[in-house]
C-alpha cells in the first residue's frame, strides 16, 4: 500500500502533485493499491471544499486511489496509542514550559552545541506527575540504539538515538504532532512505501521509532526525493488557468530531475519504465520554458478535433488552422485561444487599410467558392484592382484580424468553408 497526502489548507502545488504522480506510478508497476490521506487535522486553517479540489485534481490527473482517508477520523487512535505508550512507559509527561526550553535552546546555541531535550521530566515520581496541574505535552522516550531507515534512493540510512531525541508526540492541547500521526496513520494502512519530500528525511527514523514503541514490526521503506525548486509557490490551478495541459504537467513532473530516454510521454507510458533511482539526488530548478516546450508537443499530438475544442470549437479544419499557430510559437490553449478567436471576431480594422479592407470585403462576399488558393487570389486581386501589397495587408486583416501570422495559403486552407461567416 502506497499513499498520497495532502492538507486541505492550500491550493495544491507543483511538488504535492509530483509526489502524488510517483506515489501513484510505483504503486501500479507494484500491483499495490494507493489511498489519499486528507491531513485535515488542524481545523483552523482547514478551507472548506479544499478536500474536495485536492481529489478533483487528482481525478484531471489520471491518478487512480482505492481509498480516501481523512486524518482527523484517527484522532482517537492517536490518543489511544499515545495513553499505550504512556502506561508502557514508553513516553512521558513534560511539564517543561516553552519559556524553560527556548531557554535551553538558547543556552545550547551560545555553546555552540545541538540542543538535545535533557528528559528533565522523565523520571518524575508518580505523584509529581499525579498531582501536577500545569500543562504538559508528551514526549516519547529516546531510543537506546541508532534507528536504521531503509531508503530505495538513498541506500540505508543510520540515525544515532541522540539525533532522534525525546522528541514531543502530543501537544499541550492533546493535539497528535504531525510526525507522530503520520507514523500512526502509516502503521494503520499498512503502508509498505513512503515516497516523499528529501526534507523530510529528519522525520523517518522518529516515525520508525514510533511504530517500533508500538511494537509494530514491519519496517517500512523510504524513498526521499528532493523537491522542484521554485521562486515562488506555483499551483496547479495557475499552470491549467494558463493553458497547460494535466498530461504536459504530469510529463514536465515526471521527467524533471530524472534520467529518461523519451522526452515526451503519456503518463501511461511511464508506468513501463519510470524507476524511483533514475531521479537525481540533487534538485532540479522548476523550468517554464521546458514545460512550455513540452506543451507545445501535447498540443500538437492531439486529434485536429479534440484541438479545436480547446479554442471552443468541435471542428477538425479549426483544429488544423490552430496547428499552424503552434508551429509558430504558441505554446498554451491561453496563447492558442487569443489568436484564433480574433479570426472569428468582429474586425478590428486600422484606418491606414480601411478603405483597402472595405473594397476587398466586398469583393469577397460576392466572389464564388473556390477550393484552391491559387484560384481565390486570383479572382479577389483581379476584381478589387488593389495593388500587390495593398491587396495583402488588406487580406491578411480580413482573414485573420492581424496584421501579422502565419501563410495565408495556410490560414485559407482552413478558412475556406469560414469565409462568408468572417468577412462580412
Amino acid at each position: 500500500m502506497l499513499r498520497i497526502r495532502s492538507a486541505p489548507i492550500e491550493e495544491m502545488d507543483i511538488n504535492t502533485l509530483r509526489f502524488a504522480l510517483f506515489n501513484y506510478i510505483v504503486a501500479q508497476q507494484n500491483g499495490e493499491d494507493m489511498i489519499v490521506r486528507i491531513e485535515d487535522s488542524d481545523k483552523e486553517k482547514n478551507v472548506e471544499k479544499r478536500d474536495q479540489e485536492i481529489l478533483d485534481t487528482l481525478d484531471l490527473f489520471n491518478i487512480k486511489y482505492s481509498q480516501v482517508i481523512y486524518q482527523s477520523q484517527n484522532v482517537r487512535f492517536h490518543s489511544a496509542m499515545a495513553l499505550q505508550l504512556l502506561h508502557e512507559k514508553r513516553a512521558f509527561s513534560c511539564f517543561c514550559s516553552d519559556a524553560w526550553l527556548e531557554k535551553k535552546k538558547a543556552e545550547a546555541e551560545a555553546a555552540g552545541e545541538e540542543y538535545r531535550y535533557d528528559d528533565a521530566c522523565r523520571n518524575l515520581p508518580a505523584e509529581l506527575v499525579i498531582d501536577n496541574t500545569n500543562p504538559f505535552t508528551v514526549r516519547i522516550v529516546r531510543p537506546d540504539a541508532p534507528i536504521v531507515v531503509h531508503d530505495r534512493v538513498r541506500g540505508d540510512m543510520t540515525f544515532s538515538a541522540d539525533s532522534v531525541d525525546s522528541f514531543v508526540i502530543m501537544t499541550q492541547q492533546k493535539i497528535p504532532t504531525h510526525t507522530f500521526a503520520t507514523a500512526v496513520d502509516d502503521m494503520l494502512s499498512d503502508i509498505s512505501l513512503v515516497i516523499t519530500d528529501a526534507k523530510e528525511i529528519e522525520n523517518a527514523p522518529k516515525e520508525e521509532h514510533i511504530r517500533a514503541s508500538l511494537s509494530y514490526d514491519k519496517k517500512i521503506e523510504y524513498a526521499h526525493i528532493p523537491a522542484l525548486l521554485c521562486s515562488e509557490r506555483v499551483t496547479i490551478k495557475e499552470l491549467l488557468k494558463e493553458g497547460y495541459l494535466p498530461e504536459a504537467i504530469s510529463n514536465y513532473l515526471i521527467s524533471a530531475g530524472n534520467s529518461i530516454e523519451k522526452e515526451i510521454f503519456e503518463l501511461e507510458d511511464a508506468l513501463e519504465w519510470f524507476d524511483l533511482k533514475s531521479l537525481s539526488l540533487s534538485p532540479a530548478q522548476f523550468d517554464k520554458e521546458i514545460l512550455k516546450h513540452i506543451n507545445q508537443e501535447h498540443l500538437k499530438n492531439l486529434d485536429a478535433k479534440e484541438l479545436s475544442r480547446y479554442v471552443g470549437f468541435a471542428d477538425a479544419e479549426v483544429g488544423e488552422l490552430a496547428r499552424i499557430y503552434l508551429n509558430e510559437g504558441v505554446n498554451t490553449t491561453r496563447e492558442l485561444k487569443a489568436r484564433i478567436a480574433p479570426i472569428f471576431s468582429e474586425r478590428v480594422i486600422p484606418d491606414l487599410f480601411a478603405k483597402n479592407a472595405a473594397i476587398l470585403s466586398d469583393v469577397i462576399q460576392k466572389a464564388p467558392y473556390f477550393e484552391s488558393y491559387e484560384a481565390f487570389i486570383s479572382y479577389t486581386m483581379k476584381e478589387s484592382a488593389l495593388k500587390e501589397e495593398e491587396f495583402f495587408q488588406a487580406l491578411r486583416l480580413l482573414l485573420t484580424n492581424a496584421q501579422e501570422g502565419p501563410e495565408l495559403a495556410e490560414i485559407y486552407k482552413h478558412l475556406k468553408n469560414y469565409i462568408g461567416e468572417i468577412v462580412k
